[in-house]
């Protein structure tokens, strides 16, 4: 009974501070639609070129923001191709072959790396490019694929650990139950555990892709540039819309510019927005799938 009003005080705090997230996001959506929304349209995207054209890359576009958000998607669908695949067979390894010695010394790097600040991940891009520019090949320079790269290593850690934590709070029933059936460990971890666990892995996949597209310090150092257009190879630069959203705001003339990089920030928080809201209604997908299945 005394523990009651303890319970009541934690549920309203609960409640409101999720009010209180929720008022913010709605603020923050608000705001860039109140500077932004007056220049949102296809001039903000395609400028003086013919939006057909535009999008059959018929025609080149000079003056909207087009090429950076072509060059986001490269970057974000080049990085997550790299992270990926690490990313997932590492947390599998982690929570199931790993030994605990081996779990708790391989723990200590991800979360340190997952600490590291953007930029520190950017600088050894662009040392790693100094690098490959100087002992491998003098065209190599800070470039698309570098900063793809960087992007890669600096997400490994959230793909990692939310495979990691999705396979380990498996219950037990589940894990034992297709090895008593005679499936092999292997068969078991293909058949049964990944695809249970795959709405968390598919949460940190989700956060990767987010992270990708509005991270500035990374690509500020590997190769993005302010007016680079559409990608033309791996080995070029580019443009996207976090470093043109940062240019435009420290170097803007008048208010109608400083209102085109609210508009870029409108679009780029919706590209993000839509991400998760595709990763709920996968999440949720599967999990019906999955009660159905039991």
């Amino acid at each position: 009974m005394r523990a009651r009003p303890m319970e009541r005080a934690f549920t309203a705090f609960a409640w409101l501070s999720g009010a209180a997230l929720f008022t913010t996001v709605l603020f923050f959506a608000g705001y860039l639609l109140w500077h932004g929304g007056p220049v949102l349209g296809a001039t903000l995207v395609f400028g003086s070129a013919d939006p057909l054209a535009a999008l059959l890359f018929k025609q080149p576009v000079l003056d909207g923001i087009f090429p950076a958000i072509m060059g986001t998607f490269a970057l974000v669908l080049l990085s997550v191709s790299i992270a990926i695949p690490l990313g997932l067979f590492t947390g599998i390894y982690m929570a199931e072959f790993a030994s605990d010695r081996v779990r708790r010394f391989f723990g200590v790097f991800y979360d340190i790396l997952a600490g590291s600040p953007s930029i520190v991940v950017g600088l050894f891009g662009f040392s790693t490019a100094l690098f490959l520019h100087r002992y491998v090949s003098a065209n190599i320079f800070p470039c698309l694929l570098i900063s793809a790269l960087s992007l890669a290593f600096l997400v490994l850690p959230y793909l990692i650990r939310s495979t990691q934590t999705a396979l380990e709070n498996l219950p037990a029933d589940i894990r034992l139950t297709a090895l008593a059936l005679g499936a092999s460990p292997t068969q078991n971890l293909f058949y049964v555990l990944i695809p249970k666990a795959l709405p968390g892995i598919l949460s940190g996949v989700v956060l990767s892709i987010g992270r990708c597209a509005e991270d500035t310090a990374v690509i500020m150092l590997t190769g993005v540039a302010a007016s680079a257009g559409l990608p033309r190879s791996l080995l070029g630069n580019y443009e996207a819309l976090p470093f043109y959203i940062y240019t435009i705001s420290s170097q803007y003339m008048d208010y109608e510019e400083l209102a085109r990089g609210y508009a870029a920030a409108l679009i780029l928080f919706l590209v993000c927005a839509s991400l998760f809201f595709l990763s709920f209604v996968i999440r949720s997908l599967l999990g019906a799938s999955i009660r159905r299945n039991r």
